[in-house]
């Protein structure tokens, strides 16, 4: 019986692997995780699903053969510094001075450079009119060089290998006060493609880049954009299917800002390269954000720790309802928030590297993961929303206050909670006998399957209201502070599988509560223990449980494993050493070399303390903001 203890650990944690949705990016090394198999899945529903998301990309303005084109049999407008020259009659072309007139669809093939002038597409029939960027340079030094007033579509198509540039003034002249348009480089007031295999560079010298009042689709190209504003804009959507987009934005990035249709406004990605470089948000929209491919790298300011007061918004992703992500690469450094949803955020799969300012994942009303592999370096709070749901995928956290939070309010930690929260229930039993299914409050953390391993240095796992685990992996190193605990909640803590250890300050300890249906144990440990030192569990014949390296100082040990057994004894150790693999501190199988008895205990029922010290009293000051 007590080797079976250590063998339904190994073959638990082994089968487990299969949990984790995502593997590595090319080109980097990483350990795997002990994630256990997903159990019983969230009812909470996704506010984005794929089927949404496909429907959003259906009913775009693009068209099959939008950039199949025969350069040859195109109109040719050629510039040479402040003339021009068109190829042939065409009756849809007219020309004033150094200003180009496109009134009618059809193909046009745009060469040559610019000095200081503008083309103007102004065209009220059905049909698209296709402008192709053979190597073309336009600059304006009053105005925006390509100005479409009108038309049923546009779509720039960027010949192969061609290099375009479109530059606009710093200032502009309008014919009267009451005009403010166009506003940026390239400004359309109709639905505007960009495809094709070359290069085009826009410099927004006086506003954005680009800017269309309609929808927004990039499906190819090579595309470098600095904006004194935003860097693309579009207004109804932005859709982006491929292609390499460099943006220095000094506001947002991307964005799509409709607020008067809720089924616009929104960010749709498919696949792509990104480097956004942003003094506002890098990537931003109205209503929805949906990623399901592409690699980005997203930074807002000067990255985290930038941000120098609450009313500049400089996240990297950002949407008003929802942000769904069901693959990609993300390398992030954001002033603010790295993932942000007023709404929901639902990942579900993905490779993400995340230094945040603020909080990593910050939804207001429910994160959901299923899936990924998320690496937090740097954060304020790691997770946040008021329902936090994890059934699958791989998560590391770090954070300089709660490494996961649920709480109410749109942002921080909600008023009276945070660093270390209100201070219900509780005592030296360290555990609530509240029960979880029964709490009535918003709040909630669900943990269904998946591996989570943080790093606080406030609570490691701070809920408001109550935690329900039914299986999945949980390794917290931290707090240090008295104030604060590794597990903190005040609705009850219902645990009936999985595996969990959370190593902390003993002040405000606290373990799974007693409508558990699966053993769980609090340790005090007679004195604190250095970050790095081992902390080993075995039965009385020897059989190792676990060992676990914490990276911060710990005074107390909170763990549930399967095979917990009433009336056996168990033996904690401090220091010593193992040669077994190691995966964020815990070992992966057995080569303990003993360091000292530290205590050792009897399960006697579903919460066993042992030794003496903390109990969650009057709690910590008040969240960071209300």
């Amino acid at each position: 019986m007590k080797k079976l203890v250590s063998i339904l650990i190994m073959l638990w944690l082994g089968l487990s692997l299969a949990a984790c949705s995502t593997g590595p990016a090319a080109g980097t090394t990483t350990t795997s995780a002990p994630a256990i198999s997903a159990g019983a899945q969230s009812t909470l529903p996704v506010v984005a699903s794929p089927a949404s998301v496909q429907a959003q990309l259906d009913g775009t303005h693009e068209d099959a053969g939008d950039y199949d084109v025969d350069p040859a049999a195109a109109t040719s407008i050629i510039f040479d510094g402040g003339t021009l020259r068109v190829s042939a009659a065409n009756s849809g072309v007219s020309v004033s001075g150094s200003t180009v007139t496109i009134s009618a669809p059809g193909d046009y093939r745009l060469s040559g450079t610019l000095d200081d002038g503008q083309v103007i597409i102004s065209s009220s029939a059905d049909g698209a009119v296709r402008l192709i960027l053979d190597g073309v340079t336009l600059n304006n030094n009053t105005s925006a060089p390509l100005y479409i007033q009108e038309a049923d579509k546009v779509i720039l198509i960027l010949a192969d290998g061609s290099s375009n540039r479109v530059s606009d003034a710093a200032s502009y002249t309008y014919p009267s006060a009451d005009v403010d348009e166009p506003n940026a480089a390239i400004f359309s007031a109709a639905d505007l493609s960009i495809g094709g295999g070359g290069a085009l560079e826009v410099q927004g010298n006086f506003n954005d880049g680009i800017n269309t009042k309609d929808g927004l689709i990039i499906a190819g190209g090579s595309l470098s954009i600095t904006a004194a504003d935003d860097g693309l804009r579009g207004k109804d959507y932005i859709v982006v299917e491929g292609g390499t987009l460099q943006v220095d934005a000094g506001g947002d990035g991307l964005k799509s800002d409709n607020e008067e249709d809720a089924a616009r406004g929104y960010i749709a990605v498919t696949g792509g390269t990104f480097s956004i470089t942003a003094g506002g948000d890098a990537i931003s929209a109205q209503t929805s954000a949906a990623i399901t491919g592409g690699s980005f790298t997203l930074t807002t300011m000067d990255g985290a720790g930038s941000l120098t007061n609450d009313y500049t918004s400089a996240k990297a992703i950002k949407a008003g309802a929802s942000v769904t992500i069901s693959g990609g690469t993300f390398q992030v450094n954001a002033a603010d928030d790295a993932i942000h949803s007023n709404g929901s955020i639902a990942i579900q799969g993905g490779t993400f590297t995340l230094a945040s300012g603020d909080d990593a994942v910050h939804a207001d009303l429910s994160l959901t993961v299923d899936g990924g592999d998320l690496r937090v370096t740097q954060s304020t709070e790691g997770l946040e929303s008021q329902v936090i749901t994890i059934n699958a995928g791989t998560l590391r956290l770090v954070a300089s206050d709660d490494a996961v939070n649920v709480a109410d309010g749109n942002d921080g930690s909600g008023a009276g909670f945070g660093m270390g929260g209100p201070g219900f229930g509780g005592g030296p039993g360290g555990g609530t006998s509240m029960d979880a299914s029964a709490y009535t409050g918003a709040n909630h953390l669900y943990i269904h399957g998946g591996y989570l391993s943080v790093e606080a240095g406030g609570d490691g796992i701070d809920v408001n209201g109550a935690i329900e685990m039914t299986g999945g992996t949980v390794l917290v190193s931290g707090p240090t502070n008295q104030g604060n605990g590794a597990v903190d909640y005040d609705g009850g803590f219902n645990l009936s599988g999985g595996l969990l250890i959370a190593a902390g300050s003993s002040g405000m300890a606290m373990t799974a509560g007693s409508y558990s249906t699966q053993n769980a144990v609090l340790v005090y440990l007679p004195t604190a223990q250095p970050a790095g030192t081992p902390v080993h569990v075995q039965d009385s014949a020897g059989t190792e449980i676990f060992t676990f390296t914490p990276a911060h100082d710990y005074q107390s040990i909170a763990f549930s494993v399967p095979g917990l057994v009433n009336g056996d004894t168990y033996i904690v150790y401090t220091g010593g050493s193992t040669t077994a693999a190691v995966t964020d501190g815990l070992a992966q199988g057995e080569g303990y070399s003993p360091g000292s008895e530290a205590i050792r205990f009897t399960i006697s029922s579903t919460i066993t303390t042992a030794g003496n010290g903390g109990g969650k009293g009057p709690g910590g000051p008040p969240g960071r903001r209300p």
